[in-house]
């Protein structure tokens, strides 16, 4: 008799709870703009490390990290603490008025872990923000007008930063003319480039020589003020380009005095194994975007740049009402510390070569993945030719039914595994088993 009154109890709890997740979702539909894409309509609650629990209790792994952002995981309690602690001390200090103490020491901690000629900061909010803020100062400091960015980039989706991005023509149709003086040139991925071009090197020297070419053709060197690229394509398909590319874009810049702006929005801050993606192939851009990871979610972004390139804008001329705001710092800087601490680059390489080997051997077994690839744990996994249009989006619905997300990437059939870097061994293993249930459901749907 107990047994059934706790049991209809919690059967009325669950009614309740689903009846409320409900109709909140009903009304975020209602309320929000349906110009919002969303992989769900689920209500977020809570989340702790690499889980997320919804308003009705349902628990879910998240392989999604907000999109590259709770690199330390949901809520780290270093992180959460330090942000209590700042928000009784001072919330906001206006850029453009005053100092604070969190912005600066934050520039000397990423001082120290930038490439070493790059020594000079200015923070904003979003990645986009810090997008326009690095061709700004290409643009000042070179006194040349045109920006040439890769095919298949992602650089965010307010105005300036929507003209630089070609990843999906979902984030710029309908609001033409975008920003003028922006060219595009191929990247090494061999999805978008000619299928003769068979091997590695063919496909570098190919894109090199259309760089050239480009240059020759329609944006001359005295007019170019930079190349934008992330160091791994990352909406366009999470694809590493050979270091052989990176080091002739390096060089065709230098070559023409066109500074190199490397956007690490998304590959930065332990993604890719290390600190930033550069350092896998020692490339020294002019200019570094950084976003996402950089505070474990509270809204901080940032470029950083040389002091004679910095030294080149007119005071007033960069700014903005929440930028560098003082808890997004001190979040950033209890980031900083969890790296230390945790050892979350080493974890990521661990926990990255993990999930590589388990879905090479899903590949060997006959699933339909045609290609694994990433560093650290920015992994893509590219299905092959034989599955039908919307097959990826199928299996990330079906992770989700089984409790976990993950994201599609790319406008080819393509899943992106970005877990918090400091996931666990066991937690990477019940994600593969569940992606692998997916999978052979929708094969057979």
């Amino acid at each position: 008799m107990l047994a059934r009154r706790v049991a209809k109890r919690f059967l009325g709890r669950a009614l309740f709870s689903s009846q409320k997740e409900q109709g909140l979702e009903q009304k975020g539909v209602e309320l929000l703009t349906p110009g919002i894409s969303r992989m769900s309509n689920m209500v977020a609650q809570r989340a702790q490390g690499s889980w997320l629990w919804t308003v009705d209790g349902t628990k879910y792994l998240d392989f999604t990290c907000g999109i590259g952002v709770t690199n330390t995981g949901h809520c780290h309690p270093h992180v959460t603490k330090a942000v209590q602690e700042q928000v009784g001390r001072l919330v906001h200090a206006q850029v453009n008025i005053c100092l604070h103490e969190p912005m600066i020491q934050l520039a000397e901690r990423l001082q120290t872990l930038t490439p070493p000629s790059l020594d000079t900061f200015f923070f904003w909010n979003s990645g986009s923000e810090a997008v326009e803020a690095s061709v700004k100062l290409a643009r000042q400091a070179t006194g040349r007008p045109n920006i040439i960015a890769v095919q298949g980039g992602f650089h965010g989706r307010t105005f300036g930063a929507m003209a630089l991005t070609t990843s999906k023509n979902v984030y710029r149709a309908g609001f033409s003319p975008l920003m003028g003086g922006v060219f595009v040139t191929p990247f090494p991925y061999a999805r978008q480039l000619p299928a003769s071009l068979t091997s590695e090197q063919a496909r570098v020297d190919f894109c090199l020589e259309q760089l050239e070419q480009l240059l020759k053709q329609q944006t001359a060197p005295h007019e170019t003020a930079a190349v934008i690229l992330e160091p791994v394509l990352g909406e366009g398909g999470y694809v590493v380009p050979p270091a052989a590319y990176l080091k002739g874009v390096k060089e065709i810049c230098s070559k023409h005095g066109i500074l190199l702006i490397c956007d690490e929005v998304q590959s930065g801050f332990g993604r890719t194994g290390k600190m930033f993606a550069v350092e896998h192939f020692g490339l020294v851009p002019d200019i570094m975007v950084m976003a996402k990871g950089l505070a474990s979610g509270f809204p901080l972004s940032g470029i950083v740049s040389r002091r004679d390139l910095m030294a080149k804008q007119t005071p007033g001329s960069m700014g903005g009402t929440y930028a560098g705001n003082a808890v997004s710092c001190a979040a950033a800087l209890a980031t900083l510390d969890v790296f230390e601490k945790e050892k979350l680059l080493e974890n990521a390489i661990a926990r990255g070569s993990q999930i590589t080997s388990r879905l090479k051997k899903l590949q060997a077994e006959g699933l339909p993945i045609g290609d694994v690839r990433g560093l650290g744990l920015m992994i893509g996994l590219e299905f092959d030719d034989s599955v039908p249009s919307g097959f990826a989006g199928q299996v990330s619905k079906l992770c989700r039914e089984n409790g976990m997300l993950i994201l599609t990437t790319s406008i080819f059939e393509t899943l992106r595994l970005i877990p918090p870097l400091n996931v666990t061994s066991q937690e990477v293993d019940t994600g593969l088993s569940i992606l692998e249930q997916a999978i052979r459901q929708a094969q057979q749907q």
